[in-house]
């Protein structure tokens, strides 16, 4: 019980993060053929990769070392994918799916450190959104695939910016962190589930060739 009680809602926060985005990393594992040690590292390397930098930049303990439990659930995520994942007819789309909800937990999970830090809105909305996507930016660099974070006009660094402003509205409305934490996610994943299945995207900056020089008199 006593463990229990200690448990807190950024601890519940991070755990989903890391299970989800490891789920996520194996999926990106099993598409490289990587054996069951390279599933664990990506799976590890996807689930901790945000909040790490998170942690590192607020000057925190960093949270899978004050928790090692953290590694365990991502080494377990990995395991079962890699026994699982011939299943699934398509894993780069569960891959995507999988990423949209770790997505939506984990700008949350940023949010929610830096306010309970007592940082001001700048600070919340970047940790927000390096919480959400380093760990996916990691995990696609690593295994030698073009980032999601990076495809053309793909709604994804949007959504976490959305989430992180929408929270930190919430809060100036004096919502309350819980609602605000809420409103967070559901901007996140909605805006990402439009993307995947309704193609939304954001215009793309387009080149234009140089204007003919005039001609000289």
């Amino acid at each position: 019980m006593t463990a229990l009680a200690g448990f807190t809602l950024l601890d519940g926060l991070d755990y989903a993060s890391v299970l989800v985005f490891a789920l996520t990393g194996a999926l990106a594992a099993s598409r490289s053929q990587l054996d069951i040690v390279g599933f664990i590292f990506i799976a590890c390397l996807t689930a901790v990769g945000g909040g790490t930098l998170r942690d590192a930049i607020l000057n925190r303990e960093v949270f899978w070392v004050a928790d090692p439990t953290v590694l365990g659930v991502a080494a377990l995520a990995a395991v079962l994918v890699f026994f699982t994942a011939h299943r699934l007819e398509s894993r780069y789309r569960a891959l995507l799916w999988f990423d949209a909800f770790a997505l939506a937990v984990a700008v949350p999970a940023g949010v929610a450190v830096a306010i309970s830090e007592g940082h001001g809105w700048p600070i919340v909305l970047v940790m927000g959104m390096i919480t959400g996507c380093m760990g996916g930016l990691l995990r696609d660099v690593v295994c030698n695939e073009v980032p999601l974070i990076l495809k053309q006009g793909e709604l994804y660094a949007t959504c976490a910016f959305a989430g992180s402003l929408g929270a930190v509205l919430a809060v100036g409305a004096d919502l309350g962190q819980g609602a605000a934490l809420l409103l967070c996610a559901a901007l996140v994943f909605i805006l990402r589930a439009g993307s995947i299945a309704f193609g939304w995207r954001l215009p793309v900056y387009r080149s234009k060739p140089p204007r003919p020089e005039a001609p000289k008199r």
